[in-house]
Order: structure tokens, then sequence, then C-alpha cells
């Protein structure tokens, strides 16, 4: 018995609404991917502190190279990262270890500015990943200006 299988175009369950002016002739949104990183008025400082604590602790992890966060992080930032990934400070006590973030507990000093800590268990260990995220630039993009890994 063989099965006789026809191309059938790919529906998105949930398709996304077109606005009159945002979209390109073919109907696609542009893509602006600094957008995600700059402020906004009234900016979600949590939302923002727990995106960045996954892309980190990736990073720390190894699952993810550090170069990717280099943009979004300043010149000192990038290097106490960089130094982090060198010594190991999250390593994996195995390979079925996959880290766990618990809750990201942020603060804002300032309107400009987000402090925030993350607990990462990684099997049986546990680390604290501490970091600064400062809003910089012209565009106002919000760069990681410190991290700490225990």
């Amino acid at each position: 018995m063989t099965a006789h299988l026809t191309a059938r175009p790919h529906r998105h369950p949930h398709p996304r609404p077109h606005t009159a002016g945002a979209c390109d002739p073919a109907g696609r949104r542009p893509r602006h991917p600094r957008a995600a990183c700059t402020g906004a008025p009234g900016h979600d400082a949590r939302a923002l502190a727990s995106r960045f604590a996954h892309q980190l602790v990736e990073v720390l992890t190894g699952a993810r190279p550090s170069g990717q966060l280099m943009r979004h992080t300043s010149l000192d930032g990038y290097g106490q990262l960089a130094s982090l990934v060198r010594a190991g400070a999250l390593r994996r006590g195995g390979a079925a270890d996959r880290p766990r973030l618990g809750p990201v507990h942020d603060r804002s000093p300032s309107p400009d500015a987000v402090e925030a800590c993350v607990r990462v268990d990684l099997g049986r260990r546990h680390h604290m990943v501490a970091f600064r995220l400062e809003q910089r630039g012209p565009a106002g993009q919000w760069q990681c200006t410190a991290v700490e890994a225990r």
C-alpha cells in the first residue's frame, strides 16, 4: 500500500493581523532586529530582565555562543561575560543537566537602569546570576553593563 502525498500550503493556526502601511508589497512586516532592544516609554523592566536572563544563562552554560550577546553588552559587560564563560562559571554537571531558572528578581534604581538576579539550578548545583542593564546611545538600546555569576 503506497501513500499519496500532495503538497498543501502551510497555514498558521493563528494568522497575524495585517495593518495598512506596516507591510511591504509582499505582505510581510519589515524586520528591525534592534527594535526589540530599544526602550519604549513605560518599558516593562520585568519582561526585559527575564528575556535577558534566559539569553545570559544560555551563554554561561555553553548553549549559545557569547558573540550573540555582543551587541547587547557594553565593552566592560562583555569582558566580564567572556571571563565568566572562560572560567566555566555555570558549567553543566552532565549532558542531561538542563538549566532551570527561578523567578527573576529585578529593580529599577533609575528610569534608564535595571538590576536583576536569578537563581539557576543545574542538576544538584545552584548558582546565582546578577546583571545590570542600562539604556544607552541615541536609539536608547538596552545594554548589559555588568554581570556576575556564582
